[in-house]
């Protein structure tokens, strides 16, 4: 790591690494959160103008794998701050940005991204929740389903989708939607996973916005949602290494000390080699992290759509495995509650579907990576 990461990102990396430890597994998610918005770290990535740290995903990414190295990492990172934050200080207007901004970067503000829709599922161009023009604002109608943290979030960031007044297709834009909106609505959806953050189906009844709802310019469509997109895969990828580094560590310290015969089941190479290959492949998806994160923080949209998409196939794919290997290590103590590891086993194929899932990003890296044709 000294190679990669200078002297400052090192002793960021500690610094969260250390309240994750302080904290551990059981912790409760408004402290944690409250401490780590206190430290600095929810707003590491946003603008030092309006209260945040002055990095980027770099950073962002930092925070959100060390807290899940630790057992407690804190998924509306990857929506409040990387998305939502991310995309108003890019293109909100000065307004919306000292509205915002201060908030979600010391964590009194919180704000939820809706864009899954129930027939929709990967295919964005049939998102069917539209924004027409009324007077000088808009009205906002349409449903979304898994959207994280809609009831503690202040609001909620929609994609919609607006007529185009030259060509009458319809285009993506993002609006703000406050959570007491009239005409919006949420119902919880009854998960098998656990988790602190619920999720929650939206309907949109023709919700009047104000003008300035709007983010960003009406006309620049698919530029501004994968402003938000991007962060958001590389968010799920410090997710996923975070978790799969969480199983490891209690899977080789279990090795280490568990002794059947002479010597310590770690000394096996049945055990042995499975473990130091969860390892490499956890290693080589932070690699590709933060070559997403590099791009995306110099500037480079497309080079970071590529490389986003890789780190989060291959972070999913690594936490998989490096979850699978940690309960087969611990053999039925890794099906306990005294362990942890048993209901990462699901939590762990959350990295696999969402927010995209695998086969999407292979089409995605056949397409423009590879140059092959298409199927749809």
């Amino acid at each position: 790591m000294s190679t990669i990461e200078s002297q400052e990102i090192k002793s960021l990396r500690d610094a969260v690494a250390a309240l994750g430890r302080r904290h551990g597994r059981d912790h409760d998610r408004q402290t944690l959160w409250s401490e780590a918005a206190k430290l600095g770290y929810l707003g590491v990535n946003l603008p030092e103008e309006y209260g945040g740290g002055g990095g980027g995903m770099a950073e962002l990414s930092i925070v959100l794998e060390e807290l899940g190295a630790a057992g407690c990492p804190l998924l509306m990172m990857i929506v409040s701050p990387a998305i939502c934050g991310t995309v108003i200080a890019r293109f909100g207007t000065d307004a919306q940005k000292q509205k915002w901004l201060p908030g979600l970067a010391d964590g009194s503000l919180t704000m939820a991204f809706g864009i899954t829709e129930p027939d929709a599922g990967s295919n964005s161009h049939r998102i069917t929740t539209t924004a027409r023009r009324d007077g000088d604002g808009w009205v906002l109608t349409g449903r979304k389903v898994f959207v994280s943290g809609v009831d503690i979030a202040d609001a909620t960031l929609i994609v919609g989708r607006t007529e185009d007044a030259r060509t009458g297709s319809l285009k993506p834009c993002l609006f703000i939607v406050d959570r007491d909106a009239e005409g919006f609505g949420r119902s919880q959806i009854d998960m098998e996973l656990r988790a602190q953050e619920k999720q929650f189906e939206l309907v949109l009844d023709d919700v009047r916005l104000p003008a300035d709802a709007l983010v960003g310019d009406e006309d620049a469509g698919l530029l501004q949602l994968f402003a938000g997109l991007n962060p958001e895969r590389i968010m799920t990828a410090a997710f996923a290494i975070g978790m799969g580094r969480y199983a490891l560590d209690r899977a080789v310290d279990y090795a280490k000390t568990r002794q059947v015969w002479r010597a310590p089941i770690g000394a096996h190479q049945a055990i042995a080699h499975p473990l130091a290959q969860a390892h490499i492949e956890l290693e080589l998806a932070r690699l590709m992290m933060q070559k997403a994160a590099a791009l995306y923080d110099a500037g480079d949209d497309v080079g970071a759509g590529e490389a986003a998409n890789m780190a989060k196939y291959a972070a999913g794919e690594a936490c998989v495995k490096a979850v699978d290997q940690a309960v087969h290590t611990l053999g039925g103590n890794g099906l306990t509650r005294e362990y942890g590891l048993a209901s990462l086993v699901t939590a762990a194929r959350v990295s696999r579907i969402a927010p995209v899932s695998r086969e999407m990003i292979l089409n995605y890296v056949s397409h423009q990576s590879l140059g092959l044709p298409k199927s749809y």
